[in-house]
């Protein structure tokens, strides 16, 4: 099958063909939809996050429909339509996972990370992990709910019941987020890159009251911010813009260094946290509610061979929403 392999870090992907997997017990083929392209992704490619398995196919918002089943597969069958999240596999036995925190669970595998992912014609994924998809989305529109989604919505429920939601980052994730927040009767202000003036004004489109510059201050203060971009230095700037309190989420799997910050910015009850990786719990209920919004992503297509470039436009800052690979 064709796919693009990523052979060592910061070098760009190379297309080939690989073998086609057959799925063990438990596993599914799956042919490719459509896979969306993740920040995450960037921080393997970049080797931010250590240790990937090399030679490795990117990709983990997996759209597609089973080809074939191995043995003990009782869930889906060959012509269902599936997604593959970033969260692949875990142990299922250690503290975490009995006390539903399998995202945690030291031994977990995620997929285009440890396992191959979707920048390819097909990939083998563990039933447990694949998510019946609502109807009414096409497979490049619900290619970003399976990350984008999925991990935006556990930062949004960490973020408990702030009224006032400040969003740092206005990419894939907190355009998905940003509508869950006004459906649920949120304020939502909106955190850009100085000078984004078309960020700014995606924000507003989509029910923020106010989008303003990223190291600026808010109108009024916050009960809550996430931050979708990777940048330390916000922690600092977003801890300002909370009321006492309130609850700074940082919601990327990889982060640039926080500088130091005086006790003042914490004081106050304020609480700073992370958010990792994801259960399937979050995933039954995201994928539920997404029809009830109604979410719509705003998505841009590539063909797979143009995978490098769509991390490019990403790295760029230079997406309306999310890049989908369609192969």
């Amino acid at each position: 099958m064709h796919a693009l392999v990523l052979d060592r870090p910061g070098r760009p992907l190379r297309a080939a063909d690989i073998p086609l997997p057959h799925p063990g017990p438990g596993q599914l083929q799956i042919r490719v939809a459509a896979c969306g392209v993740c920040r995450t992704d960037l921080h393997v490619f970049d080797g931010e996050l250590p240790h990937p398995k090399l030679p490795l196919v990117l990709g983990h918002e997996i759209v597609g429909v089973v080809e074939e089943v191995g043995p003990d597969v009782t869930r889906f069958g060959t012509g269902d339509r599936v997604g593959v999240p970033w969260l692949g596999w875990t142990c299922g036995t250690c503290r975490y996972c009995v006390s539903g925190r399998e995202n945690l669970c030291d031994a977990a595998r995620f997929t285009g990370y440890h396992i191959n992912g979707g920048y390819a014609a097909a990939t083998v994924a563990d039933e447990r992990f694949c998510f019946s998809l609502p109807p009414g989305y096409g497979d490049a529109d619900a290619a970003p709910l399976l990350c984008a989604g999925l991990i935006g919505y556990r930062a949004l429920v960490a973020a408990g019941d702030a009224e006032r939601l400040g969003i740092y980052g206005f990419g894939a994730a907190a355009h998905i987020i940003a509508q869950v927040a006004r459906h649920q009767g949120r304020r939502v202000f909106a955190f850009t890159r100085p000078g984004d003036v078309a960020a700014a004004r995606f924000a507003l489109e989509l029910g923020a009251e106010w989008a303003g510059r990223s190291d600026g201050p808010p109108p009024e203060p916050l009960d809550a911010a996430i931050l979708f971009a990777p940048v330390g230095a916000l922690v600092p700037t977003a801890l300002r813009a909370v009321a006492k309190g309130g609850t700074v989420v940082c919601a990327g799997i990889h982060m640039s260094a926080v500088p130091t910050f005086s006790y003042d910015l914490l004081w106050g009850e304020r609480v700073v946290r992370s958010v990792a990786n994801l259960t399937r719990r979050d995933g039954a209920e995201f994928l539920a509610l997404a029809p009830q919004v109604p979410i719509r992503t705003s998505v841009e297509t590539f063909a797979l061979g143009d995978a490098q470039e769509a991390l490019d436009r990403l790295r760029a800052g230079d997406l309306r929403g999310a890049a989908v690979l369609v192969p």
